[in-house]
């Protein structure tokens, strides 16, 4: 780039600086290429063949090129659960089963990039990893954690027992002779060096130093880790595939004990799924008895072997439900009887009777010895019982059981679901889990005993249904009791000592000689979709039913006798027959249980044989079914064979499975009848009933040799027919010659589809296996090669198919199904090629180099494809047969990539349909075949380019492109599948980075983004694409070798500078804008185009970046969230990649991101505004600008808005103007970025800052205009203020609100893909609610929500995860500041020689105390008071130094650093000092009162140690400056111990307030601190009034200036609103003359913060519901807005008052407050002590209400037993008080006014406002009593009168007078009487009327019973005339009471009447009859004549209803 143009660029950036710095950003001429189209990558193997490898020096060498280590082969043997193989040796196999048996014990073979483990792919960066390397970080100090845990002490209860008065009375100064003397204290170490001169280079290289120590190597391991759901790169290695097995349960048969023991019992269990109706497990036979009962069957023993001793079983359940019974069966031996008889003893014979029972015992005994001796081979069906599992897991789960207590559970069906009926119908298998509950041992007492009739599994099925049922049938039945005793448990991980269903040992198996545990084969209940890893070769025999009704001849006690024949020879059955209990392990023969005289007995019994591996046509099944004789009866055998049946198990090369009912012969069958069926009709054969089926059976085989699937089993016999050349072959009724061989396999390939999904997942592997090698080499068929590679191509595309859909559950996110990913990465393998080792190597892992040229290996492999064959070629291997045989087979081997690639690009739409649904399946496999070819071919040394030839990568060109376009068409249709697809293909390029020519991979990638671009143009949904894009982009960066592959070391790079050190970078610094920028630099941190060409991926990825952060970018939040967490997952990546451990090397690292530093910046005004002060946005940019005139003073005066933050006063709403005067949001065009992504963008950015080269960074800072500089100085600000620390306490706040967020952003970003919202709505609905929490008013700590990013999702967190949180949180926010810090430093390195230097470094300045005033630790307080320090000296002193004195003060570093104060304008000094303190300890929660004190002393000692300034007038000045910042702390810090006491800490405010009355701008401070103190609390009309005094306070400054007509005069112009505002005129010219520099100085102190004031007050007037008020308040404001001509608010203003006036017609009832007068008695309360308060309660307060808060607040601070409530309202006597009480006395109080006050407090709202004045009545009685008779009632009346009026700045006031009047009883008379009569009147003038209440109260009146009533009143004071004349008036006038109540209670009759319906009739004339009564009782009273009535008054009677005559009364 030429000079000029870059002189040009930056000109025009910095012309642009209002506006958006992104505008010149898609077209910018610098950046060559624009950022929407890719640039051409460079070629990649190029470039590195044309650098020396060692052109690097050290360890940057290894980021050149990938290790040459990279790939290997690794050959894994297979697990194998058990010590033996168990496959079948020394016989002759077939094809099939040789293949299967080959299959089941080859080694995996891997292929294995060694270093992918270090991709963020495969070790991501997690939540948990996070915290494990966050494992021994130091603890950071901080002030908020510190201080909180100090203060606590025990001296708190001391504390505020001293002096909690109220505190109005004090004077101000009593602080100053407080307990601390200034002048007694320690000060702090002072700092050696402070005052000396030192050159700054010297001291920024100490400085510099220190900061470098003990740094974290790893910013980002302390942020908390990227976002899960971003991380679509996430992958991890399938795990091998393993035997399927359900959740298991360890079933233990402890003993089995009857009521008596006479013969041996045999057990069997077994489990059953009553819903499904099916057996889901195969039998397992126990054997319980005692050595003696097993004695007796000693005849029939062979050794028992121990396999057949199992007493414990592991049961497996894939579907476990809650249906599902353990059914166990008990049989014995056979003896004559039917079941019946045989249970008999067992039930009528109990233990107990043994005694009495001894000779039928004996008898017992004796014949089931002989039983047993006779027929001890048979065995009869005797019991069973079931035990529902369902109850046993639930209540086993349930803590109250003792887990091995003997939980005697009656029968099983006792312990029925105890949840109800509601789930019984629930379907969900959930609903049941047999995984974790605690395991139980239980008794089944009852047994059922056999019925010979119902012995099938159907009747089975029908009892256990029945069970369930309350009223079982089964519980009339007479049970068999015995004692069974179980323990069920969930099976432990390992077991020892246990046997497959095959009966070979499972590893650990310890000793042979233990007991065994056997593993039983599960039955799943629906179908299992799992490929088979074992060789298992199973057949279960059924025999169901037999029916010999019509067979003639003794044939009544049938067995069946089951053998496995070879052939037809009797010795030829084969011992493969399981064996049950006690016996040996495989028999020859087996018998069925025998039903005593049945002619067609039902059988429940189970075979279990193990199939030879080899069956052939003859192997067959022969049943033989006898007569047994149970009784000994001479000349008669033992058993009679009566008849005979066979199934011959192979059919057309198929295993025969299945039901069949089969025709039993009468002889023995003929010669060779093993090949035919019984079906067949033998000549000369005599058959039972006629030929007909009479046996029912049923053939099921659990094997992994036959697929027992006629799809499955027609395709491997041909393949294996090919393979063997076998010709002609026999396939069912066709021949197979070579002729149709080739027809037929085709027509199977295209069959397979129809195979059914269970067995075609089974043998997936097989299938697949079998596929590829028909692809890889095409049979040779009659010398002929049959190219068979397309249909088996779509053949593996429909197995794939299918295998997914069976498998759809297990699918992972990305759409694959493990199964399928782990045949391709272990299973998968080249046909042939089996990678064989050198003698004697560990067949472990298997380097690529040791790969021995195995003799069988193929020469496929070494050809290249030139077909040309090397005759001396020793790998040929020759096989028997001629040479051309061999020459043309290898001629036909293909290799599988290549032919999979060509397949691909030509296949038919359907089949590529669905290659797509799964494309990842063959693109991986491609990579593999990839990777084995290089490899076995020994080609990883061939340079990348030569590796593949020209064709294939043509069509891999293809397929990239035609997948790529299938994702861009199918955005729209099907989101799902082009998210796979995408995630696919880019996982594949991915892939080819580690196999082929890199140059050729990023072609392919650049020409896919060129498809996206040409498409986003029309696209209907950009954002759906670009996500698409940002995802692919990022799964590529996710390579393991990415740093290499954007070639950090070529030589874009500058010369590094020699000696980069900080003093020698100073040289160049000269350049800071006076030369043109080095174009070098400027585009390593640029997105120029040598940067996007040379860093490829980096520059895909930054650029999707910055165009996602483009503020017109579609879909932008969607799309910031991906980019920036793509951005920061590669660095997290990169912080734990311990191949960048060390610094230089990250540092080239880094070079990668340096245009992220210009992203960032540009960004700026959209990302989220941590930095929660006023328009701190774009501050520093503005202050730099050139081109802002006019402003170069702006550090010169104090911002009004900074003094009140600082004086602690909450920001009114509409005060956050920007600092900066230029327009407030122009910059802020665009979507904002949220909280959470502008924070990580931050974090990213520090981590670039932190590791890139200083020397670098240097030279960039050189070139950057000034706006360039103001707005990186912005950047450091946010990242300051996004990082801050919080404190613990904000975590334990948080922690409930967080998780919430991300699930709702899901939602969102859903919604947004699927294009259901428009992207501009969302970003309109988006800006419209910034703030997640709603309203940002109402959320006080919002700052510290916003930006929070919850590490996991779980809300209820430990205590140690919040220390740790914090602890992380901590050590967060030091190290970014220090990254801050270090930024900064090289920033003012770069411009001190520069003319700008001035504002830059004040701009430099005000950052750094930035950093200083928020929440540091105290690490970091060291380093950054050294830089300020340094800074200080080399910036002319300003205000801005003074201003964050405080903060260092209240620090808690050791030594306080204060910048040398300057003596000019040492006024303002001390009044910004004064404020920033009183705001210090005003809003710090917890600030060190101790080191503040000690930090003022510390001053005093610098200002006397100094010698420059010894003569000065300045050190008396400081001394006058501590001694009053010394007053101020003492009374703020009492406020502190009265936080609790929301009255008191008022009162201090009030106090303090009225102290700072000579500086308005404290007080006015105070006055705001107030009201939000009152808003905080609800008291509204409390904080207006504190807005009317701020108000009152501004307009006397503002009289005082200059006289406005439009302005209110002073306070007065304020006495409408409240009379109170009186006070406020303080300020007069001997306190204050207005043009005094620094004060009034604040904004409030202006005619617009008037205005604001006032507009504040009548919003809290408003909300307080005080609408007259607001009208008061604005007759003052509306004057100045006409004034101002500001109609728009003056409209606003009109509009609230006409909202006001409405508000007052429609609630003319509203509530404003409740009154108690509160005195306080004891010394307890210090000051309190016999002071009377009134105070204002919410509200509709009831007495009990403010009692209890009283009470409650003064017992916890003075203890329990101490504070008492009186609860009478008499006067107290102090002397009958225990003085070591505190006594409340509260009395409810209502308002009071005289009569000429109501004349004009005519509304609710006047008698509620202003009150000065309440009254209480207390009754009382001469003899001490408050109630009595009528004669002696009297009554106290107490006014109270209060120093101000209500509602005041506070909700207490104290009461200054007090007036109490005592009232007679007949006085007390008149005053009812006349309340009765209000009532009455009251209620019939009620409009509407209200029947109700008129009734009750007419009801009060004249009721004829009503205690104390008129009657009774006019009985006594109206019976007789008094005597005492004094009396008359009163006689009289009650007189006159009385006809008025009359006349009233006439009035409401005659409304009743009127009101009331005929229901009513009788009611009214009650009423009126008790009237009537009620005034003849009254007349006689009412009619005799006073005698001196018309008598002059006597002049001293008082008239006790005036006012005017109370008085203090005698009593």
């Amino acid at each position: 780039l030429s000079r000029t143009v870059a002189a040009e660029v930056r000109k025009q950036v910095s012309r642009e600086r209002s506006g958006s710095p992104h505008s010149s950003r898609r077209c910018s001429s610098s950046l060559g290429v624009p950022l929407t189209e890719v640039v051409e990558p460079l070629d990649f193997e190029d470039i590195l063949l044309s650098r020396p490898p060692d052109a690097e020096p050290g360890p940057l060498r290894d980021l050149v090129e990938f290790p040459a280590d990279d790939l290997e082969l690794l050959l894994q043997p297979r697990e194998c659960r058990t010590t033996e193989p168990g496959i079948p040796k020394d016989e002759k196999l077939d094809a099939q089963v040789r293949a299967a048996v080959e299959m089941y014990i080859e080694d995996w073979v891997i292929v294995h990039r060694r270093y992918q483990y270090l991709s963020a792919a495969y070790s991501p960066v997690t939540t948990e990893t996070q915290r494990e390397r966050q494992k021994g970080l130091p603890h950071q100090v901080f002030e908020q954690d510190a201080s909180g845990d100090e203060r606590s002490g025990p001296e708190d209860s001391n504390d505020s027992r001293r002096g909690s008065g109220s505190p109005e009375d004090t004077p101000r100064s009593s602080g100053a002779s407080s307990i601390f003397d200034l002048r007694n204290l320690a000060a702090d170490s002072l700092l050696p060096s402070l005052l000396e001169r030192v050159v700054p280079e010297d001291v920024d290289r100490r400085n510099e130093t220190l900061r470098r120590q003990h740094r974290p190597p790893a910013l980002l391991t302390l942020y908390p880790a990227p976002d899960e759901d971003e991380a679509v790169e996430r992958c991890s290695r399938p795990e091998p595939p393993r035997e399927h097995f359900g959740q298991r349960i360890l079933v233990k048969c402890l003993s089995l004990k009857f009521e008596i023991e006479i013969e041996p019992i045999f057990g069997i269990l077994a489990l059953y799924d009553v819903r499904e109706k099916k057996k889901i497990s195969e039998n397992f036979y126990f054997d319980l008895n005692s050595d003696s009962m097993k004695g007796l069957l000693r005849a029939h023993g062979t050794h028992p072997a121990i396999s057949t001793l199992a007493r414990s079983a592991i049961f497996s359940v894939t579907y476990p439900s809650p249906d599902i019974f353990l059914v166990i069966k008990l049989e014995k031996v056979l003896q004559q009887g039917d079941i019946s008889e045989c249970c008999e003893p067992y039930m009528v014979l109990k233990e107990v009777d043994t005694a009495k029972n001894k000779e039928k015992l004996e008898k017992l005994r004796l014949a089931a010895e002989q039983f047993c001796t006779r027929l001890g081979r048979y065995r009869m069906p005797f019991a069973w019982t079931a035990v529902h599992l369902a109850n046993i897991v639930s209540s086993a789960g349930q803590p109250d059981r003792d887990s091995d207590s003997e939980g005697e559970r009656r029968p099983a069906w006792t312990d029925r679901r105890r949840r109800g009926p509601q789930d019984r119908a629930s379907s969900g298998d959930d609903a049941c889990s047999f995984s974790g509950f605690r395991p139980a041992t239980l008794t089944v007492t009852n047994f059922f005993k056999q019925e010979a009739e119902r012995l099938s599994d159907e009747d089975l099925f029908k009892f256990l249904a029945d069970m369930r049922r309350p009223s079982s049938l089964l519980r009339r039945l007479r049970p068999v009791t015995a004692q069974l005793k179980i323990d069920i448990s969930p099976a432990p991980e390992n077991p020892h000592f246990c046997l497959s269903p095959e009966l070979l040992h499972i590893k650990p198996y310890p000793d042979p000689r233990g007991r065994p545990t056997k593993e039983i084969l599960e039955f799943p209940a629906r179908e299992v979709y799992a490929p088979h890893t074992s060789y298992r070769n199973l057949l279960y025999v059924y025999p169901h039913s037999l029916n010999f009704s019509s067979r003639q001849g003794s044939v009544r006690n049938l067995a069946v006798r089951v053998q496995y024949m070879t052939g037809e020879d009797p010795s030829q059955a084969l011992p493969v027959i399981f064996g049950k209990s006690s016996c040996s392990e495989f028999t020859r023969e087996a018998f069925t249980p025998v039903v005593y005289h049945n002619k067609s007995p039902e059988f429940y019994e189970e075979f279990k044989l193990h199939l030879p591996a080899c069956v052939t046509e003859n192997h067959h099944l022969l049943f033989t079914f006898y007569h047994v004789s149970c009784q000994p009866r001479p000349g008669t055998a033992l058993e009679t064979p009566v008849g005979f049946t066979w199934i011959p198990l192979l059919q057309h090369g198929r295993l025969r499975t299945g039901p069949f009912c089969l025709p039993v012969s009468v002889d023995q069958p003929p010669p060779s009848y093993s090949v035919l069926t019984p079906d067949v009709a033998l000549p000369g054969m005599r058959w039972v009933d006629g030929h007909k089926g009479v046996f029912s059976v049923e053939l099921t085989a659990v094997s992994s040799v036959h697929p027992q699937d006629p799809y499955l089993d027609k395709f491997f016999t041909l393949v294996h027919v090919l393979e063997e050349g076998a010709f002609p072959f026999r396939l069912k009724d066709t021949v197979l010659s070579e002729g149709n061989v080739e027809q037929e396999l085709r027509a199977s390939l295209a069959a397979l589809r129809l195979a059914s999904p269970e067995p075609l997942v089974a043998f997936s592997h097989h299938v697949l296996d079998k596929l590829v090698r028909l692809v890889i080499r095409p049979p040779i068929i009659s010398g002929q090669i049959v190219n068979l590679g397309r249909g088996a191509f779509e053949a593996m595309a429909h197995v794939v198919s299918l295998v997914h859909r069976s498998l759809e559950a297990a699918q992972d996110a990305r759409g694959h199904c493990p199964q399928l990913a782990a045949y391709v990465h272990y299973a998968f393998r080249l046909p042939g090629t089996e990678p064989s080792l050198p003698d004697g190597a560990p067949p472990v892992t298997v380097q690529a180099a040791t790969l021995a040229r195995g003799s069988g290996r193929p020469a496929s492999l070494y050809l290249a494809r030139s077909k040309s064959i090397s005759s001396s070629n020793p790998d040929l291997a020759v096989a028997p047969g001629s040479v051309d045989d061999e020459v043309s087979r290898i001629l036909a081997s293909k290799l599988l990539h290549e032919e999979l690639a060509l397949q691909w690009v030509v296949s038919s739409s359907a089949v590529r349909e669905a290659i797509l649904q799964h494309a990842w399946f063959f693109f991986q496999l491609m990579v593999k075949s990839m990777a084995l070819h290089l490899l076995l071919g020994q080609q990883l040394d061939t340079p990348r380019k030569l590796r593949f030839p020209g064709r294939f990568l043509d069509d891999i060109t293809a397929l990239v492109g035609s997948v790529g376009l299938e994702v861009i068409t199918r955005v729209h249709k099907d989101v799902e599948l082009a998210e796979h697809l995408n995630a696919s293909l880019a996982f594949f390029l991915s892939d080819l980075l580690s196999l082929v020519d890199r140059g050729f991979v990023f072609s392919l990638v650049r020409a896919h983004y060129k498809q996206v671009a040409t498409r986003l143009q029309s696209s209907p949904n950009p954002a759906a694409l670009l996500t698409l894009r940002m995802e692919f982009t990022r799964i590529l960066c996710s390579h393991e070798h990415y740093v290499t592959l954007n070639l950090p070391c070529c030589p874009l790079s500058p010369p590094a500078s020699p000696s980069p050190s900080v003093s020698s970078t100073t040289s160049q610094s000269s350049t800071f804008s006076s030369q043109a920028p080095d174009p070098k630099v400027t585009s390593m941190f640029e997105l120029s185009g040598p940067f996007r060409q040379q860093h490829f991926l980096a520059g895909l990825l930054l650029t999707e970046l910055a165009l996602a952060l483009e503020p017109e970018a579609e879909g932008a939040f969607l799309l910031h969230k991906k980019a920036i967490s793509a951005v920061h997952s590669l660095l997290c990546g990169h912080d734990t990649d311990p191949r960048y451990a060390e610094a230089t090397v990250k540092a080239r690292v880094a070079e990668l991101y340096l245009p992220l530093l210009s992203i960032a910046r540009d960004t700026l005004p959209r990302l989220h505004d941590f930095a929660e002060g006023p328009g701190q946005r774009s501050r520093l940019a503005s202050m730099l600008d050139s081109d802002t005139e006019g402003e170069g003073d702006i550090a010169g005066t104090i911002n009004p808005s900074v003094a009140m933050a600082i004086a602690g006063g909450p920001l009114a709403p509409g005060s956050r103007a920007s600092i900066s005067q230029g327009p407030p949001t122009a910059s802020r065009a665009g979507c904002a970025l949220s909280a959470e992504s502008s924070r990580t963008l931050l974090a990213c950015v520090l981590w670039v800052l932190k590791n890139a080269e200083p020397a670098l960074l240097q030279r960039w800072a050189t070139d950057l205009t000034l706006p360039q500089l103001g707005r990186l100085l912005d950047l450091l600000y946010l990242c300051l203020a996004a990082f801050e620390y919080k404190g613990k306490k904000a975590f334990e706040r948080i922690n409930s609100l967080t998780f919430k967020k991300s699930l709702d952003m899901k939602a969102r970003l859903e919604e947004a893909i699927l294009g259901t919202i428009g992207a501009r709505q969302e970003m309109v609905r988006r800006s419209r609610e910034r703030s997640p929490f709603g309203n940002p008013e109402n959320v006080r700590w919002r700052k510290s929500v916003t930006h929070w990013k919850q590490t996991s999702d779980r809300v209820d967190k430990t205590k140690d995860e919040m220390e740790h949180e914090a602890l992380v949180e901590g050590n967060l926010a030091t190290e970014a500041s220090l990254v801050v810090l270090d930024t900064l430093e090289i920033i003012v390195q770069t411009v001190m020689l520069s003319e700008a230097r001035e504002s830059v470094l004040g701009a430099v300045l005000k950052v750094v105390l930035y950093s200083l005033g928020s929440a540091q630790s105290a690490l970091f307080l060291q380093h950054g008071l050294a830089t300020q320090r340094a800074l200080v000296s080399k910036v002319r002193p300003c205000w801005q130094v003074e201003q964050t004195l405080m903060w260092g003060l209240g620090s808690e570093t050791p030594g306080s650093t204060l910048p040398p104060l300057s003596l000019q304008n040492f006024a303002r000094v001390k009044m910004q000092v004064t404020m920033s303190l009183s705001s210090l300890v005003g809003t710090t929660q917890n600030f060190s009162e101790e080191h503040l004190r000690r930090s003022l002393k510390t001053i005093l000692t610098y200002a006397e140690e100094d010698m420059g300034l010894r003569d000065s007038t300045f050190a008396e000045q400081v001394q006058d400056l501590m001694f009053n910042l010394h007053m101020i702390l003492t009374d703020t810090v009492k406020m502190k111990e009265h936080q609790e006491d929301p009255e008191m800490l008022i009162d201090l405010m009030y106090r303090i307030a009225r102290g700072y009355q000579g500086s308005p701008d404290l007080r006015l401070t105070w006055l705001q601190n107030m009201a939000g103190k009152h808003a905080e609390l609800g008291n509204h009309a409390e904080a207006a009034q504190c807005m009317v005094h701020a108000a009152a306070l501004v307009a006397e400054y503002l009289a005082l200036l200059e006289d406005h007509r439009h302005l209110p005069v002073g306070c007065v112009s304020f006495q409408n609103i409240s009379s109170n505002v009186l006070e406020e005129s303080a300020i007069s010219d001997d306190i204050l003359s207005p043009d005094e520099e620094g004060f009034c100085s604040g904004k409030h102190f202006t005619e617009l913060g008037l205005v604001g004031l006032l507009e504040q007050a009548a919003g809290y007037f408003t909300m307080g519901g005080l609408y007259e008020a607001v009208n008061e308040v604005y007759k003052n404001l509306i004057p100045i807005l006409e004034a101002h001509r500001d109609y728009k608010k003056l409209a606003a203003v009109h509009g609230k008052l006409q909202e006001a006036f409405t508000k007052i017609m429609h609630q003319p009832q509203r509530v404003f407050g409740t009154y108690f007068r509160v005195g306080f008695y004891g010394a307890r309360f210090g000051d309190l002590d016999e002071q009377e308060f009134v105070y204002k309660e919410p509200s509709i307060t009831k007495l009990a209400e403010i009692s209890h808060r009283l009470e409650e607040f003064y017992t916890e601070r003075f203890g329990d037993d101490v504070v008492e409530i009186i609860k009478d309202s008499n006067p107290v006597d102090k002397s009958k008080l225990d003085s070591q009480k505190a006594y409340i006395q509260i009395t409810y109080v209502e308002p009071y006014f005289d009569t000429y006050e109501l004349k004009d407090r005519v509304t609710y709202f006047d008698r509620n406002y202003g009150l000065r004045t309440f009254l209480f009545c207390t009754p009382f009685t001469p003899d001490g009593r408050a109630h009595g008779e009528l004669p002696e009632q009297h009554k106290r009346k107490t006014l109270l009168s209060t120093d101000h009026a209500f509602p005041y700045i506070k909700t207490r006031i104290r009461v200054c007078h007090r007036e109490e009047t005592v009232l007679t009883p007949v006085e007390v008379a008149i005053e009812d009487m006349q309340k009765k009569t209000r009532e009455l009147a009251f209620a019939t003038e009620q409009d509407p009327p209200d029947a109700k209440m008129l009734q009750m109260v007419l009801q009060g009146s004249v009721g004829p019973t009503v205690n104390q009533g008129p009657l009774e009143v006019a009985q006594v004071f109206l019976a007789e005339i008094p005597e005492d004349p004094k009396l008359f008036r009163h006689h009289n006038k009650l007189r006159l009471c009385f006809k008025d109540f009359c006349k009233k209670c006439e009035d409401a009759l005659r409304k009743n009447k009127a009101l009331i319906g005929p229901d009513q009739k009788e009611y009214h004339r009650e009423l009126e009859r008790n009237y009537c009564r009620l005034r003849e009782a009254l007349q006689p009273l009412l009619t005799q004549r006073l005698p001196q009535l018309m008598a002059p008054t006597p002049p001293g009677l008082r008239n006790s209803l005036n006012r005017a005559s109370f008085r203090k009364a005698d009593l």
